[in-house]
Protein backbone atom coordinates (compact mmCIF):
# COMPACT_ATOMS: atom_id res chain seq x y z
CA UNK A 1 0.00 0.00 0.00
CA UNK A 2 1.29 3.46 -0.91
CA UNK A 3 2.17 5.83 1.91
CA UNK A 4 -0.46 8.50 2.45
CA UNK A 5 0.77 11.98 1.61
CA UNK A 6 0.77 14.69 4.32
CA UNK A 7 -0.44 18.18 3.39
CA UNK A 8 2.99 19.78 3.23
CA UNK A 9 4.05 17.40 0.44
CA UNK A 10 1.07 18.11 -1.84
CA UNK A 11 2.94 20.79 -3.92
CA UNK A 12 5.13 17.99 -5.27
CA UNK A 13 2.10 16.91 -7.31
CA UNK A 14 0.12 20.16 -7.44
CA UNK A 15 2.47 23.09 -8.05
CA UNK A 16 1.23 26.49 -6.94
CA UNK A 17 2.16 29.64 -5.07
CA UNK A 18 1.73 29.22 -1.32
CA UNK A 19 -0.11 32.27 0.05
CA UNK A 20 -0.60 31.09 3.66
CA UNK A 21 0.57 28.13 5.71
CA UNK A 22 -0.06 26.96 9.27
CA UNK A 23 2.98 24.66 9.21
CA UNK A 24 4.80 26.57 11.96
CA UNK A 25 1.84 27.04 14.32
CA UNK A 26 1.80 23.59 16.02
CA UNK A 27 -1.94 23.10 15.77
CA UNK A 28 -3.51 19.78 16.77
CA UNK A 29 -5.06 17.69 13.98
CA UNK A 30 -5.78 20.75 11.83
CA UNK A 31 -3.64 22.39 9.18
CA UNK A 32 -4.26 24.99 6.50
CA UNK A 33 -2.61 26.09 3.29
CA UNK A 34 -3.74 28.70 0.81
CA UNK A 35 -2.63 28.44 -2.83
CA UNK A 36 -2.71 30.52 -6.00
CA UNK A 37 -2.99 28.20 -8.97
CA UNK A 38 -2.76 28.67 -12.71
CA UNK A 39 -4.79 26.41 -15.01
CA UNK A 40 -3.66 22.85 -14.33
CA UNK A 41 -4.26 19.20 -15.12
CA UNK A 42 -2.86 17.03 -12.35
CA UNK A 43 -2.99 13.72 -10.50
CA UNK A 44 -3.31 13.85 -6.71
CA UNK A 45 -2.00 10.90 -4.67
CA UNK A 46 -3.91 9.44 -1.70
CA UNK A 47 -3.82 12.08 1.06
CA UNK A 48 -3.39 11.35 4.75
CA UNK A 49 -6.06 13.82 5.89
CA UNK A 50 -9.57 14.80 4.93
CA UNK A 51 -9.41 17.89 2.71
CA UNK A 52 -11.90 20.71 2.24
CA UNK A 53 -11.14 23.25 -0.49
CA UNK A 54 -12.65 26.71 -0.23
CA UNK A 55 -12.71 28.74 -3.45
CA UNK A 56 -11.78 32.33 -2.64
CA UNK A 57 -10.90 34.12 -5.89
CA UNK A 58 -11.49 33.42 -9.58
CA UNK A 59 -14.11 31.34 -11.37
CA UNK A 60 -13.18 28.27 -13.37
CA UNK A 61 -14.51 25.20 -15.09
CA UNK A 62 -13.32 22.27 -13.00
CA UNK A 63 -13.25 18.50 -13.38
CA UNK A 64 -12.38 15.63 -11.06
CA UNK A 65 -12.18 11.86 -11.34
CA UNK A 66 -12.16 9.63 -8.25
CA UNK A 67 -12.32 5.91 -9.08
CA UNK A 68 -15.05 6.41 -11.67
CA UNK A 69 -16.31 8.79 -14.39
CA UNK A 70 -15.26 12.41 -14.52
CA UNK A 71 -17.43 14.99 -12.79
CA UNK A 72 -17.43 18.48 -14.30
CA UNK A 73 -18.83 21.81 -13.14
CA UNK A 74 -17.88 25.43 -12.53
CA UNK A 75 -16.68 26.79 -9.19
CA UNK A 76 -16.01 30.21 -7.74
CA UNK A 77 -15.93 32.25 -4.52
CA UNK A 78 -18.19 30.83 -1.82
CA UNK A 79 -18.03 27.26 -3.16
CA UNK A 80 -16.27 24.30 -1.57
CA UNK A 81 -14.96 20.91 -2.66
CA UNK A 82 -14.82 17.98 -0.23
CA UNK A 83 -12.32 15.12 -0.48
CA UNK A 84 -12.19 12.03 1.66
CA UNK A 85 -8.78 10.72 2.69
CA UNK A 86 -6.66 7.89 1.25
CA UNK A 87 -8.06 8.07 -2.30
CA UNK A 88 -6.17 9.13 -5.43
CA UNK A 89 -7.85 11.56 -7.80
CA UNK A 90 -7.36 13.45 -11.05
CA UNK A 91 -8.18 17.14 -11.47
CA UNK A 92 -8.22 19.86 -14.08
CA UNK A 93 -9.29 23.49 -14.17
CA UNK A 94 -8.94 26.08 -16.93
CA UNK A 95 -8.44 29.44 -15.17
CA UNK A 96 -6.34 30.96 -12.35
CA UNK A 97 -7.85 30.53 -8.87
CA UNK A 98 -7.03 31.23 -5.22
CA UNK A 99 -8.13 28.47 -2.84
CA UNK A 100 -7.71 27.51 0.81
CA UNK A 101 -7.08 23.88 1.71
CA UNK A 102 -8.19 22.87 5.19
CA UNK A 103 -6.86 19.50 6.34
CA UNK A 104 -8.49 17.52 9.17
CA UNK A 105 -7.05 14.30 10.58
CA UNK A 106 -9.13 11.17 10.91
CA UNK A 107 -8.48 11.28 14.65
CA UNK A 108 -10.12 14.69 14.99
CA UNK A 109 -13.17 13.87 12.87
CA UNK A 110 -13.64 10.53 14.65
CA UNK A 111 -13.37 12.17 18.08
CA UNK A 112 -15.97 14.82 17.24
CA UNK A 113 -18.20 12.14 15.71
CA UNK A 114 -17.89 9.98 18.84
CA UNK A 115 -18.82 12.97 21.01
CA UNK A 116 -21.84 13.74 18.83
CA UNK A 117 -23.11 10.17 18.65
CA UNK A 118 -21.80 8.93 22.02
CA UNK A 119 -20.70 5.77 20.20
CA UNK A 120 -17.44 4.07 19.25
CA UNK A 121 -16.57 4.89 15.65
CA UNK A 122 -15.75 2.00 13.33
CA UNK A 123 -15.00 3.93 10.15
CA UNK A 124 -15.61 7.38 8.79
CA UNK A 125 -15.37 8.83 5.30
CA UNK A 126 -16.44 12.03 3.58
CA UNK A 127 -18.40 12.07 0.36
CA UNK A 128 -16.34 13.25 -2.60
CA UNK A 129 -18.18 16.45 -3.52
CA UNK A 130 -16.69 18.39 -6.42
CA UNK A 131 -18.68 21.56 -5.80
CA UNK A 132 -21.13 22.61 -3.13
CA UNK A 133 -22.61 26.05 -2.58
CA UNK A 134 -21.77 26.16 1.12
CA UNK A 135 -21.10 29.72 2.15
CA UNK A 136 -21.08 28.85 5.89
CA UNK A 137 -18.32 26.27 5.43
CA UNK A 138 -16.41 28.56 3.08
CA UNK A 139 -16.50 31.40 5.61
CA UNK A 140 -15.43 29.15 8.50
CA UNK A 141 -12.39 28.04 6.52
CA UNK A 142 -11.66 31.66 5.62
CA UNK A 143 -11.81 32.54 9.33
CA UNK A 144 -9.13 29.96 10.10
CA UNK A 145 -7.11 31.37 7.21
CA UNK A 146 -7.37 34.84 8.74
CA UNK A 147 -6.07 33.40 12.01
CA UNK A 148 -3.01 32.07 10.18
CA UNK A 149 -2.50 35.54 8.73
CA UNK A 150 -2.82 37.47 11.98
CA UNK A 151 -1.76 34.98 14.73
CA UNK A 152 -3.80 36.84 17.37
CA UNK A 153 -4.14 36.06 21.08
CA UNK A 154 -5.84 32.74 21.82
CA UNK A 155 -5.46 31.61 18.23
CA UNK A 156 -5.04 27.92 18.97
CA UNK A 157 -8.18 27.78 21.10
CA UNK A 158 -10.08 29.71 18.47
CA UNK A 159 -8.96 27.37 15.69
CA UNK A 160 -9.85 24.31 17.78
CA UNK A 161 -13.36 25.72 18.31
CA UNK A 162 -13.93 26.60 14.64
CA UNK A 163 -12.47 23.27 13.48
CA UNK A 164 -14.87 21.43 15.80
CA UNK A 165 -17.80 23.36 14.31
CA UNK A 166 -16.57 22.47 10.83
CA UNK A 167 -16.34 18.80 11.78
CA UNK A 168 -19.95 18.82 13.02
CA UNK A 169 -21.03 20.53 9.79
CA UNK A 170 -19.20 17.93 7.71
CA UNK A 171 -20.70 15.06 9.69
CA UNK A 172 -24.21 16.43 9.18
CA UNK A 173 -23.90 17.02 5.42
CA UNK A 174 -20.97 15.19 3.87
CA UNK A 175 -20.09 12.08 5.90
CA UNK A 176 -20.71 8.36 5.99
CA UNK A 177 -20.08 6.90 9.46
CA UNK A 178 -20.13 3.35 10.74
CA UNK A 179 -20.29 2.68 14.47
CA UNK A 180 -19.14 -0.30 16.50
CA UNK A 181 -21.78 -2.32 18.26
CA UNK A 182 -21.54 -2.13 22.03
CA UNK A 183 -21.75 -5.09 24.34
CA UNK A 184 -24.25 -4.54 27.12
CA UNK A 185 -22.25 -3.52 30.17
CA UNK A 186 -19.02 -3.96 28.19
CA UNK A 187 -15.80 -2.19 29.08
CA UNK A 188 -12.74 -1.40 27.01
CA UNK A 189 -11.47 -4.32 24.95
CA UNK A 190 -8.10 -5.83 25.86
CA UNK A 191 -6.50 -4.03 22.94
CA UNK A 192 -8.09 -0.70 23.93
CA UNK A 193 -6.98 -1.21 27.53
CA UNK A 194 -3.40 -1.82 26.35
CA UNK A 195 -3.54 1.29 24.14
CA UNK A 196 -4.78 3.51 26.97
CA UNK A 197 -2.40 1.97 29.51
CA UNK A 198 0.57 2.47 27.21
CA UNK A 199 -0.45 6.07 26.54
CA UNK A 200 -0.71 6.78 30.26
CA UNK A 201 2.73 5.25 30.95
CA UNK A 202 4.30 7.31 28.15
CA UNK A 203 2.76 10.55 29.44
CA UNK A 204 2.89 10.25 33.23
CA UNK A 205 5.05 13.36 33.51
CA UNK A 206 2.28 15.69 32.28
CA UNK A 207 -1.37 16.36 33.00
CA UNK A 208 -3.80 14.07 31.15
CA UNK A 209 -7.40 14.99 30.41
CA UNK A 210 -10.39 12.68 30.02
CA UNK A 211 -10.92 13.92 26.45
CA UNK A 212 -7.30 13.13 25.61
CA UNK A 213 -7.54 9.57 26.91
CA UNK A 214 -10.88 9.00 25.16
CA UNK A 215 -9.31 10.14 21.88
CA UNK A 216 -6.76 7.32 22.12
CA UNK A 217 -9.57 4.81 21.43
CA UNK A 218 -11.74 7.17 19.35
CA UNK A 219 -14.73 7.32 21.66
CA UNK A 220 -16.64 10.02 23.51
CA UNK A 221 -15.49 11.10 26.95
CA UNK A 222 -18.72 9.99 28.62
CA UNK A 223 -18.68 6.54 27.01
CA UNK A 224 -14.95 6.14 27.68
CA UNK A 225 -15.47 6.90 31.37
CA UNK A 226 -18.03 4.09 31.68
CA UNK A 227 -15.93 1.63 29.67
CA UNK A 228 -12.78 2.46 31.62
CA UNK A 229 -14.41 1.94 35.03
CA UNK A 230 -15.81 -1.40 33.86
CA UNK A 231 -12.39 -2.60 32.66
CA UNK A 232 -10.15 -1.22 35.42
CA UNK A 233 -12.53 -0.99 38.36
CA UNK A 234 -11.74 2.68 38.97
CA UNK A 235 -12.10 6.01 37.15
CA UNK A 236 -9.25 7.19 34.89
CA UNK A 237 -7.92 9.82 37.31
CA UNK A 238 -7.51 7.22 40.06
CA UNK A 239 -5.75 4.87 37.65
CA UNK A 240 -3.34 7.62 36.57
CA UNK A 241 -2.53 8.43 40.20
CA UNK A 242 -1.78 4.78 40.93
CA UNK A 243 0.49 4.53 37.90
CA UNK A 244 2.33 7.64 39.07
CA UNK A 245 2.78 6.07 42.48
CA UNK A 246 4.11 2.89 40.86
CA UNK A 247 6.55 4.95 38.78
CA UNK A 248 7.72 6.85 41.87
CA UNK A 249 8.13 3.57 43.78
CA UNK A 250 10.44 2.20 41.08
CA UNK A 251 12.55 5.35 41.02
CA UNK A 252 12.77 5.54 44.82
CA UNK A 253 13.85 1.92 45.09
CA UNK A 254 16.25 1.74 42.16
CA UNK A 255 17.78 5.23 41.84
CA UNK A 256 19.35 7.87 44.04
CA UNK A 257 17.46 10.70 42.37
CA UNK A 258 16.26 13.46 44.72
CA UNK A 259 12.66 13.02 45.86
CA UNK A 260 11.73 16.35 44.29
CA UNK A 261 12.99 15.19 40.89
CA UNK A 262 11.18 11.87 41.22
CA UNK A 263 7.94 13.71 41.96
CA UNK A 264 8.35 15.73 38.78
CA UNK A 265 9.25 12.74 36.59
CA UNK A 266 6.30 10.75 37.97
CA UNK A 267 3.80 13.49 37.12
CA UNK A 268 3.03 14.89 40.59
CA UNK A 269 2.57 18.63 40.83
CA UNK A 270 5.30 18.83 43.49
CA UNK A 271 6.98 16.86 46.27
CA UNK A 272 4.26 17.72 48.78
CA UNK A 273 1.60 16.35 46.46
CA UNK A 274 3.50 13.08 46.09
CA UNK A 275 3.94 12.83 49.86
CA UNK A 276 0.21 13.28 50.47
CA UNK A 277 -0.66 10.60 47.92
CA UNK A 278 1.91 8.18 49.37
CA UNK A 279 0.52 8.69 52.86
CA UNK A 280 -3.02 8.09 51.63
CA UNK A 281 -2.33 5.02 49.49
CA UNK A 282 0.79 3.46 51.07
CA UNK A 283 0.58 4.80 54.63
CA UNK A 284 4.16 6.06 54.42
CA UNK A 285 6.14 8.93 52.94
CA UNK A 286 8.40 8.73 49.86
CA UNK A 287 11.47 8.98 52.10
CA UNK A 288 10.06 6.31 54.40
CA UNK A 289 9.40 4.05 51.42
CA UNK A 290 12.96 4.53 50.13
CA UNK A 291 14.43 3.77 53.55
CA UNK A 292 12.31 0.61 53.90
CA UNK A 293 13.47 -0.63 50.51
CA UNK A 294 17.10 0.11 51.33
CA UNK A 295 17.03 -1.81 54.63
Amino acid sequence: MLDLVPPEQLPTWVPGEVLLSSDQLSWNDVSLRSYRYTALEIEVPPLRDFTIIAFMRGTTKIGRCVDGPWQRTSAGPGDVSVMTRAEASQWNWDAPIDVIHLYLTRQLLAKVCADVLDRDIGDIELYDVLRAEDLALNRSIAAIGEEVRTETLGGRLYVDAVATQICVHLLRRYANVSVREREVGGGLSRMQARMVGGYVEANLDRQLSLDELAAVVHTSASHFLRQFKTRFGMPPHAYVIRRRVACAQRLLAKTSLPVKQIASQSGFSDQSHMTRVFQRLLLTTPCGYRQAKAS
